[in-house]
């Protein structure tokens, strides 16, 4: 029992752990598939931002289960004021359905100008359209 109730709390600390960096973090994604009314999870994601005409990689993740990257942006850096792009590939996942889809890649330009403040991300995706707003 005592084993049991240690493993317990660990994987509630590593969870509690896990929300407190996302929490942290100022960007987070979101892909919800229309067709299907689910999240999109294992869809890989990336993050760059505009330095002058070029873009730089700053980070790379994998939805979860639930759609979602909690914590897309560099984990203890501040973020900066700027332009930004989120890569979402789109087509390796209709691939892994067998599904054919229209768009490969769907890249999201943003801006930040108040850094204070938490930026989400979603994508409402299907395999012929898509849409994307500001999220809280």
């Amino acid at each position: 029992m005592k084993n049991i109730t240690r493993i317990l709390l660990g994987a509630t600390l590593a969870s509690a752990s896990l929300l407190a960096a996302a929490a942290d973090n100022p960007l987070s994604v979101h892909i919800l598939d229309l067709q299907s009314g689910k999240p999109t999870a294992g869809v890989a994601v990336s993050l760059e931002q505009r330095d002058g005409q070029a873009w730089r990689a700053l980070g790379n993740a994998v939805t979860d289960a639930q759609g979602r990257v909690r914590a897309l942006y560099p984990a203890g850096k501040p973020i900066s004021k700027g332009v930004y792009r989120i890569v979402f590939n789109t087509g390796e996942h209709y691939a892994r359905l067998r599904q054919p889809t229209f768009f490969e890649q769907i890249p999201v330009e943003f801006k930040i100008d108040d850094t204070a403040q938490h930026y989400h991300i979603p994508l409402l995706l299907s395999p012929y359209g898509y849409s994307t707003y500001r999220g809280n």
